[in-house]
């Protein structure tokens, strides 16, 4: 299973959007300096440039992914774009829907380790990802007891 954020921009529509937003800025800053500010189209500048690195920074969390293996003798996750791997023994692992104040976890813990999948998805997606593993692990379970 692969675990995505949901994004609603594409990199080509996330630069319209900047590009939208700073020629607001810089056009609202260029009736200001025609009145007098003349700090306005400075100022502008540096918002456009402060916003459009915001957003850049935003849309590349989008990034970041999960990737779930299971088989018979083995659960694996793997966190993308970065390194973090766990891998648990798939007959022991157990699936935790913790809940919490606006933000449930899902934990998979096995043998004192536990550890947190699918933070950035929301509620609904997180309890639904939690009775699919449940059942996905339920049945390598049980065909390694028959």
């Amino acid at each position: 299973m692969w675990l995505r954020p949901n994004r609603m921009l594409s990199r080509r529509g996330l630069r319209r959007l900047i590009m939208v937003l700073a020629a607001l800025a810089l056009t609202t800053a260029g009736l200001g300096a025609w009145q007098g500010n003349v700090f306005a189209p400075l100022f502008a500048l540096i918002e456009s440039c402060a916003m459009a690195l915001a957003l850049r920074q935003a849309w590349r969390a989008g990034d970041r992914s999960e990737r779930i293996t299971l088989d018979a003798s083995s659960l694996e996750v793997r966190s993308l774009p970065g390194r973090r791997r766990a891998c648990f023994q798939s007959y022991w692992v157990r699936v935790r829907l913790e809940p919490g104040n606006g933000r449930g976890r899902l934990l998979l813990g096995s043998h004192g380790r536990e550890l947190e999948i699918g933070s950035f998805l929301a509620e609904e997606e997180r309890a639904a990802l939690s009775r699919k593993l449940k059942v996905l692990l339920a049945d390598v379970q049980g065909q390694r007891r028959g």
